[in-house]
């Protein structure tokens, strides 16, 4: 019995660690596993006997990317629990934060860990020696987003002027005039990034996909909303976030150290941009809806590889929306709300760049977190994935090493998935012959 084994070292271009390990027999997939192996972090337990304030500013250190998503989910969970609600011009100046977060995480994303795939590069680095230009402008793009965030937040990583209620501080006028000025540069760099990847060559393949994603009956979904789940084709099934429990089930599986999730006792399903787009693309911009049309994207878009084509589009929906509230924006009378603890449970979610990010926590009698439930999107997709590496790979397995290594890093950057803010790597293996998983 023969045995081949592919291995993949060093995959720089996705957060955390991770090993695939492939096993075939008699030219037939035996056992897929994406097998994420980094230690366990442990901040639901570190937050157990905190105070109510102090979720945001714990959450957010989980990821250096997307500190704005677990600031937000985790304060609307808090906000929740305790009866509180913020609306109006600090609800706006929440989204602002938000978009700017976008708007660096999928231009980081487009320009420096994906476009390399599909121009045949080995990193950012190697593209920009050829293509200085197009990295310039994916830069500045990501700088716009980071300004943004820096002006409201207090900095660009893991910002300090958020807090449950809103805000320490709320910025001026006069200093939020710089960011939109960059914000107009960005824009036009958003569409000209859309025209640029929708001429990417792209596999033909699609996805019978089950989506999930927030909607909000006002807005591209991304602050707030009742869960939407479909396929993309009848109107999706909406539940509050509060019924996240009753949809959505964790279970651990023997080769991760992140939960897998099913919904509604089915099975795996993808969050993230083209689960956004599926279910809330009549709610873009009318300008992110022109680029949608003129990318040839339609109203569903199944195909992972083109996923880097919808974030395109959501930088675009940013960058508009984002000036948009920068030209109606009076400073808030007041900074925030008050949120007095009380006992109880409170659920919060919202959009983070690579899907639905969802936090519920139970306060004590003290008003100290008691329960602490955080499920970040990744986790989420993580059987999807390696569902649509089953079906890459299965009719190829003859393939010489080298072109399987390849492949399989470019079905998994599609998903942009964020195992973790630390080491990058990915150890692939595909084993010819052998049908034990272990």
């Amino acid at each position: 019995m023969t045995h081949k084994t592919v291995r993949i070292g060093a995959l720089t271009r996705v957060e955390g660690e991770g090993a695939l390990v492939v096993h075939a027999r008699d030219g037939r997939i035996a056992g897929l596993e994406l097998r994420i192996y980094e230690p366990p972090r442990f901040f639901e337990a570190m937050l157990r006997g905190r105070g109510h304030t102090e979720p945001p500013d714990i959450t957010a250190r989980i990821c250096g990317i997307c500190p704005v998503a677990y600031q937000m989910s985790a304060c609307q969970a808090i906000e929740a629990a305790c009866g509180a609600e913020v609306t109006g011009p600090l609800r706006d100046l929440r989204l602002l934060l938000y978009y700017g977060e976008w708007i660096e995480s999928h231009a980081l994303h487009v320009y420096l860990l994906h476009a390399p795939d599909f121009l045949g590069y080995e990193s950012g680095v190697a593209m920009a020696a050829d293509h200085r230009d197009l990295v310039e402008r994916g830069l500045e793009l990501k700088k716009a987003g980071n300004e943004l965030v820096t002006v409201i937040g207090g900095r660009p990583i893991h910002p300090v002027n958020v807090r449950v209620g809103g805000f320490y501080r709320a910025p001026s006028s006069r200093e939020l005039a710089p960011a939109a000025e960059r914000l107009r540069r960005a824009r036009d760099h958003a569409l000209a990034t859309v025209a640029w990847v929708a001429g990417f060559d792209f596999p033909d393949v699609e996805h019978d996909y089950r989506f999930l994603a927030l909607r909000h009956p006002g807005e591209y979904a991304i602050l707030s909303g009742a869960v939407g789940a479909g396929d993309g084709r009848a109107e999706p099934v909406s539940f509050p976030v509060a019924d996240w429990p009753d949809h959505v089930t964790e279970e651990q599986v023997p080769h991760s150290t992140a939960l897998h999730a099913r919904l509604d006792g089915v099975g795996g399903y993808l969050t993230g941009p083209l689960a956004r787009y599926a279910l809330n693309a009549a709610r873009l911009s009318p300008l992110a809806r022109e680029a949608a049309a003129a990318a040839g994207l339609g109203p569903v878009c199944r195909n992972p590889y083109r996923a880097i084509v919808v974030r395109a589009v959501e930088i675009v929906h940013a960058c508009d929306e984002a000036l948009r509230l920068l030209g109606g924006y009076a400073e808030p009378e007041r900074p925030c709300v008050p949120v007095e603890p009380r006992p109880g449970a409170g659920h919060g979610a919202s959009e983070a760049p690579r899907g639905t990010l969802y936090h519920r926590y139970r306060l004590d009698d003290g008003g100290l977190v008691a329960e602490a439930d955080i499920v970040p999107p990744t986790a989420q997709n993580q059987a999807r994935i390696e569902a649509d590496l089953r079906d890459l790979l299965a009719p190829r397995l003859t393939l010489p090493e080298g072109e399987l290594a390849a492949l399989c890093e470019k079905a998994i950057r599609n998903h942009d998935p964020c195992i973790s803010c630390s080491a990058h790597f990915l150890d692939l293996r595909v084993d010819h012959g052998c049908v034990d998983h272990g």
